[in-house]
């Protein structure tokens, strides 16, 4: 009896025993740790894990390669999660590695993702930190699409506003149901098509004219070209200056000699104002005239005398063979000429 008692408590240990390791076994094939294989440890920082928790799984280019093996907050805006991660994968995660924080499925629970990076030199050692990439927190992404809808909403009923003032405006619909304005587009646009047509040929013409005024062509091309030009228009214009400045030295003199002489004609000096005011002067010059042409005419009566005197007769004959003479020559000059 007392034998009987011992072998059933023996036995009750070991289903117990073997329960516990079962349940132990269980909960490790459950967080996915390979119990036969080694592992190492890798490491990566965020400042927000989402809700990611110790025994979620770790993938590398979706394939399950790891589980998270703790998180740690370092501080108020770094978390660090360390990863068990498959030995083997030593030969294929490396440094440059991107990492982020993901979900299984569309609701399931959180993951962390791995994905290559430009990076394949350097391979990953036990205890690095790799590169991470925050994802867009699910709860952000919701506020942002509430105001989406917001701002939709706000959108719908301005739209909701201008149909109906257009269903209740008449004049919208006029216009929409006047029949001549396809015609009358149509003429608008045909004379806005000629007028760019106009434009065009206006602006070849131009540049043609410019081209032809640049290779030096026309009246205006070889004046803006032609450097002989340019210097002879530079010396007329000199000579014009030079024209005008005797001009004004001309003036100004002419104008000093009559300042001069209404100077001298209204202070009583010189030759003119005596001839001008002093009377007697006149009378004497008048008789002094007369005096000369009196003078003249005795001369010529005297001469004339001389003329028919048979002393001086020859003479004068022989003055006027010689101008006689002289007056054919030259008619026969000209004649010859």
């Amino acid at each position: 009896m007392e034998n009987r008692i011992k072998e059933n408590i023996k036995l009750g240990i070991f289903v117990l025993a073997g329960l516990l390791a079962l349940i132990v076994a269980l909960y490790l094939i459950g967080k996915d740790i390979n119990l036969f294989s080694k592992s190492y440890t890798l490491k990566v920082r965020f400042d927000n894990v989402s809700g990611l928790m110790l025994g979620n799984n770790v993938r590398y280019a979706g394939i399950q390669v790891g589980t998270v093996k703790e998180i740690t907050l370092l501080n108020d805006t770094i978390i660090e999660v360390t990863m068990y991660v498959d030995e083997k994968m030593k030969s294929y995660i490396h440094k440059k590695d991107v990492a982020s924080i993901g979900t299984d499925g569309l609701v399931g629970n959180k993951i962390i993702n791995v994905v290559p990076g430009k990076d394949k030199i350097h391979l990953a050692e036990n205890g690095d930190i790799l590169v991470t990439k925050q994802n867009i927190n699910t709860d952000e992404m919701l506020e942002v699409l509430n105001k989406t809808n917001q701002n939709i909403a706000v959108i719908s009923e301005d739209l909701k506003n201008t149909v109906q003032r257009l269903n209740n405006s008449t004049a919208f619909w006029e216009i929409l149901n006047d029949k001549t304005m396809p015609d009358n587009l149509t003429n608008a646009l045909l004379n806005i098509r000629n007028a760019t047509d106009k434009a065009d040929n206006m602006v070849a013409e131009l540049q043609t004219m410019v081209s032809d005024i640049n290779n030096g062509k026309g009246s205006l091309g070889g004046i803006l070209k032609d450097t002989a030009i340019l210097v002879n228009l530079n010396a007329a214009v000199d000579k014009i200056k030079m024209v005008g400045d005797n001009a004004n030295n001309l003036a100004t003199e002419l104008n000093n000699l009559t300042q001069g002489v209404k100077q001298d004609i209204n202070n009583g000096k010189g030759t003119l104002n005596a001839v001008l005011k002093d009377s007697l002067l006149v009378q004497k010059l008048n008789k002094s005239l007369d005096h000369l042409e009196d003078g003249t005419d005795n001369f010529n009566q005297n001469m004339e005398a001389l003329k028919h005197n048979f002393l001086f007769r020859g003479y004068f004959k022989k003055l006027e063979k010689k101008k006689k003479k002289e007056a054919e020559l030259k008619v026969k000059k000209e004649i010859s000429s």
